[in-house]
């Protein structure tokens, strides 16, 4: 299944994490836009429970947020605390 967002949406999340709508490659934003995604993946694998290329694409995704989080941290500890009680991960 492919989640497919707006504009408008991307737009919304990168201006709330990166600062500005078009600042794509802020690490923020990136992060706050992959949560959304794996949001969205595991409510569908909720009603969908075979459906396993969904399950591998969540994985990926899951990874790729978890290494740019340790990122963060290694640069600014502040910002990676914020960042994550923003989003809500790590409880």
């Amino acid at each position: 299944m492919a989640i497919y967002l707006t504009k408008e949406k991307v737009g919304e999340i990168f201006e709330t994490y990166g600062g500005a709508p078009t600042n794509t490659g802020s690490v923020e934003g990136q992060i706050a836009l992959f949560t959304f995604r794996i949001q969205s993946l595991a409510d569908h694998l909720k009603s969908n429970k075979k459906d396993h290329s969904c399950r591998r694409t969540l994985l990926t995704l899951v990874g790729k947020r978890r290494r740019l989080l340790q990122y963060v941290m290694r640069k600014d500890i502040a910002a990676y605390r914020s960042l994550i009680e923003k989003l809500g991960i790590r409880k």
